[in-house]
């Protein structure tokens, strides 16, 4: 069987562009024991990528120059020889390929079930940002009633759920975005306290305004923002560390750290969140707990679902100029024999 892939034809300096990608055809080998075939229907694009299109130098999991790249994936079950899957099942993989077709490891495989909510879901908020939100915010944030929680990119993937399990824990949540669309969702689509655009408004000056001493402080994006936050950290404040992809583009490594002498002064913790750190059983228990809120209208979500397989590189280059609301996906196809 051949597929289509895309491959990393060379890498970026600065942002990436569409002249770091390839599509090529392959040949797909036949799956061995505990192997199956996957068609892929939903791919997903995140921020994190950036970094495996380092060198070894400046990263320590690099993607090499002519490999396939790798994502997250949705798929159906075409051919197995796992004793768990069958042709129609409905799988989610964390290291497959952007790829339409790939022959994965059964065991690395879990099973999506779309009673619960679109199997795209299993890319965004039932899958690897909404787990990684669940356990930032409640296993490392550790909010109390009343905390103050201040969130940034918080109309992405990860963020949007932080705020709305804040919220749910009786917190006073506040997030930072970047276009006025994105705060309207969170305030009211979402139920955030107040939202703070860091492209057009002083973001130290209006969390001044919105918050008297940040608790939690949830940061998906370092730099600028993050030093804005900083001076207005409490008493005892947690801040959990996800993601910086206000630094994943830099040519040359950021100073730092700075400001530490604040954590002397609030006795304050900081600590970095790791999904993969969690195991099958906890991924379980944050997906059902999701799903539950998500049936009572307790959390929301949105998707921005890019159509068609040669789109994925426009995709994964539109998550630095900020345009999607929530999870970004790619729609690679329809299922032939998944029943959904």
């Amino acid at each position: 069987m051949e597929t289509r892939q895309w491959v990393l034809d060379s890498r970026p300096v600065g942002e990436p562009s569409a002249e770091n990608f390839r599509l090529e055809t392959a040949e797909l080998d036949d799956p061995g024991p505990r192997e199956v075939v996957v068609r892929t229907l939903y791919q997903s694009v995140d921020p994190y990528m950036r970094g495996r299109m380092r060198d070894a130098e400046s990263y320590a999991e690099p993607w090499d120059v002519g490999d396939p790249m790798r994502a997250a994936v949705v798929g159906e079950v075409v051919e197995s020889r796992h004793p768990r899957f069958e042709r129609g099942d409905v799988v989610q993989g964390e290291g497959l390929y952007w790829a339409e077709h790939a022959v994965a490891d059964g065991d690395d495989l879990r099973r999506v079930d779309p009673s619960l909510a679109p199997v795209s879901t299993a890319l965004g908020i039932l899958g690897m940002p909404g787990v990684t939100g669940y356990y930032g915010l409640l296993d490392v944030g550790e909010p109390r009633p009343g905390d103050t929680v201040v969130v940034s990119a918080a109309a992405g993937a990860v963020g949007s759920v932080v705020g709305q399990l804040a919220r749910l824990n009786g917190c006073r949540v506040v997030g930072i975005a970047g276009a006025d669309e994105k705060l309207e969702w969170l305030t009211d689509d979402l139920g955030f306290d107040a939202a703070i655009n860091y492209k057009t408004e002083d973001v130290h000056a209006r969390l001044r305004e919105e918050t008297d001493g940040i608790d939690v402080y949830y940061d998906n994006v370092g730099g600028d923002v993050t030093d804005a936050v900083w001076d207005l950290l409490a008493l005892r404040c947690r801040v959990v560390v996800c993601g910086q992809i206000a630094q994943y583009n830099a040519t040359e490594v950021p100073t730092g750290p700075r400001k530490l002498a604040k954590l002397i002064e609030t006795r304050g913790r900081v600590e970095g969140v790791l999904v993969r750190d969690y195991d099958a059983e906890q991924w379980r228990e944050a997906i059902t707990r999701l799903a539950g809120w998500i049936g009572e209208d307790e959390v929301r979500y949105r998707e921005n679902v890019v159509e068609g397989f040669e789109n994925a590189p426009d995709a994964f280059l539109g998550l630095f100029e900020g345009v999607n609301l929530g999870k970004q996906v790619v729609k690679v196809a329809d299922a032939e024999y998944a029943d959904l």
